[in-house]
Parts: structure tokens; C-alpha cells; sequence
């Protein structure tokens, strides 16, 4: 029984394989207003968890008003891929320009899949 026209067998990875699977994208990008380059990186499922579950108020509603902040602090690292704000330190990142965020921010967007349509699912729209 083939799934279409394709003939080719797509072979089934072994846990191995996907623990191997270096799958975290990264991309460094120039902010002159901080006088040089940052890496952003995809998020792992761990941190993507994490963030979905820090958006989340004490009422278990969505609580937006940090999100593109918090997606920077899960996805800004190091050249050793380490994290380089924590989640105590929301407030120091988002005290930073909002156009250097901004244009950081895009691009953890594009790379984590992430966008009006996450927004709008995590408020339940």
C-alpha cells in the first residue's frame, strides 16, 4: 500500500537518530543599537513549554502582556547555546530599545513558528 505517487520509502528514525538531530536553528543578527550582534536560537520543546506555562496567570488565563519579551529571553544565547537571560530578568531585557527588540524578536518568530496565529491559540480565540 504506498501513501502516493512516491515510490521512495522514507526510512523510520530510530530514538538514536532523533537524539542525534541537531534541530536547533540558529541566527545571529546585527542591533546596532547595542553595538554589535546576538544569537537567536529555536527554542527546545522543554523551553517552549516553559513559556507557554509563564504566560499563564495566577487565574489560568493568558496573560500576554510580556510575551514577545519572555520569547527573547527563551531564545537569546550564547555562542555556547546557553540562555542569556533568565526568567527573573524579563524586566532588564524589556527595559532595552523596543526597535532593537523588535527587530530581534522577528526573527525568534520566524524561527520558532510562532506569530498572530500562537497568539491568538494561546488566548483561546
Amino acid at each position: 500500500m504506498s501513501g502516493g505517487m512516491n515510490s521512495m520509502k522514507i526510512p523510520i528514525l530510530s530514538r538514536e537518530q532523533i537524539l542525534a538531530a541537531q534541530d536547533l536553528a540558529s541566527e545571529e543578527i546585527s542591533v546596532p543599537e547595542w553595538g554589535g550582534t546576538v544569537r537567536v536560537r529555536m527554542m527546545t520543546g522543554a523551553e517552549r513549554d516553559a513559556l507557554g506555562a509563564s504566560l499563564l496567570g495566577a487565574d489560568k488565563k493568558v496573560d500576554m502582556s510580556q510575551y514577545r519579551i519572555r520569547l527573547l529571553a527563551a531564545c537569546l544565547v550564547d555562542e555556547a547555546g546557553q540562555p542569556l537571560f533568565g526568567p527573573d530578568e524579563i524586566g532588564l531585557l524589556g527595559a532595552k530599545s523596543g526597535v532593537a527588540l523588535d527587530r530581534v524578536y522577528r526573527v525568534a518568530e520566524r524561527l520558532n513558528d510562532v506569530g498572530a496565529g500562537a497568539v491568538e491559540a494561546a488566548q483561546g480565540n
